[in-house]
């Protein structure tokens, strides 16, 4: 009988005794995680002031993020938006925190990885972020000059350059990211190149009845200068 006992009391004993050694990591956890909550929402309250004092939505609308998330059918605010990222970017940083406070092997694992893959995210997204404001001057550098030289494709020819730009953006956020680094190289080789020769055919064929303008304007040209010569 005492044998019997025993064996119901002993894995009881064992669970119990594991469960006191866990609950100080767990209750660290719970404390971590409550405190990111509320340091989070500060920090989002924070920015959010910032943002209003520093007029940010009126320079994202002068920048041209506004109209892209437009695009994109997101409808809040830059600003709000910038406000809720970055709460819940503190929230699961605290989160994995919190989690790497248990102690166990494996969500350890799972925490160093994330902090080693942050500042790959962070170099990410300031590419995406400068690379669209440099799309957006280059394409409108490029317009001002096209229409200032008088081609008749200037607008064309500015979207071109701000959709080859873009997929270049695009494939070196991703390969900072490590996401399939192979496929992604493949995949931009494929498209940059199908661009440009789609663009090369496309200005080609469109640009046989401005050619044959320039060439009738000089050939014009160059007769009034001959008839001049032969006048005097």
């Amino acid at each position: 009988m005492e044998g019997f006992l025993n064996l119901i009391l002993e894995p009881i004993k064992e669970v119990y005794l594991k469960f006191k050694l866990f609950f100080p990591s767990f209750l660290a956890m719970l404390t971590i995680v409550i405190i990111g909550i509320a340091i989070a929402w500060a920090v989002k309250k924070l920015m959010l002031k910032v943002f209003k004092a520093a007029n940010f939505d009126s320079w994202c609308d002068r920048m041209g993020f506004t109209a892209l998330l437009r695009k994109a059918d997101v409808w809040a605010k830059p600003g709000d938006i910038s406000g809720v990222v970055v709460y819940w970017f503190l929230l699961f940083g605290f989160l994995m925190i919190g989690l790497s406070a248990l102690q166990i092997q494996a969500i350890d694992n799972l925490v160093s990885q994330f902090f080693l893959y942050l500042p790959r995210a962070f170099s990410a997204v300031v590419i995406l972020l400068i690379g669209y404001m440099v799309a957006g001057f280059l394409s409108r550098a490029v317009l001002i000059a096209a229409v200032n030289s008088g081609f008749h494709y200037a607008k064309l020819l500015a979207e071109a350059v701000k959709l080859l730009l873009t997929v270049l953006i695009l494939a070196m956020a991703l390969e900072q990211l490590q996401v399939a680094p192979s496929i992604v190289l493949a995949a931009f080789s494929i498209i940059f190149g199908g661009i440009v020769i789609a663009l090369a055919i496309s200005f080609g064929v469109a640009g046989i009845e401005g050619a044959r303008k320039m060439i009738q304007g000089e050939t014009e040209a160059k007769k009034e200068e001959k008839g001049d010569v032969e006048h005097i």
